[in-house]
This record gives C-alpha cells, sequence and structure tokens, in this order.
C-alpha cells in the first residue's frame, strides 16, 4: 500500500492489487476513505466516511497534485 502524498491529515495512496482498474488514488483520513479516479477525469469513485465539506477539500488536493499522482501510478504499476 504505497503511500503517495500526506497532505495535513490526508494519506494518498494506493492499493498494489488493483491493477485491473483505471488510474485512481486512495485518500484516507481518521473519518474514513474515499477513491477518486485520476483517469479519464478526476472524479469520485467511492466514499467510505468522509464528510461531503472534506471531500470538497480532498478533490481540489487531487486536482492540484494530479501530475504527481498519475506519475507515481503509473511508475509502480509499470504503465
Amino acid at each position: 500500500m504505497p503511500t503517495v502524498l500526506r497532505i495535513g491529515r490526508y494519506r494518498f495512496h494506493f492499493y498494489s492489487d488493483e491493477r485491473q482498474e483505471p488510474p485512481h488514488i486512495h485518500v484516507r483520513s481518521a473519518d474514513g476513505e474515499c477513491k477518486f479516479w485520476l483517469e479519464p477525469a478526476i472524479a469520485l469513485a467511492v466514499n467510505r466516511g468522509i464528510p461531503a465539506h472534506e471531500l470538497g477539500r480532498i478533490e481540489k488536493l487531487v486536482f492540484e497534485y494530479q501530475d504527481i499522482l498519475r506519475g507515481a501510478y503509473r511508475e509502480h504499476f509499470n504503465r
């Protein structure tokens, strides 16, 4: 479960056994975890426990760091 970034209370990571899915990033906080697709466009895929107001903050961070997140995903999965 490689961690790509830590920003404040958020840990951006992915699971190594999810190579069959499109590029995405999981974000964990004390409240729960969510997943955002990185391609073809950034979009919320799953939310488990993250309050709606935090999802907006997380989405902004995903947009801000999308190049780093996509690069780490491609590097890890050799895509």
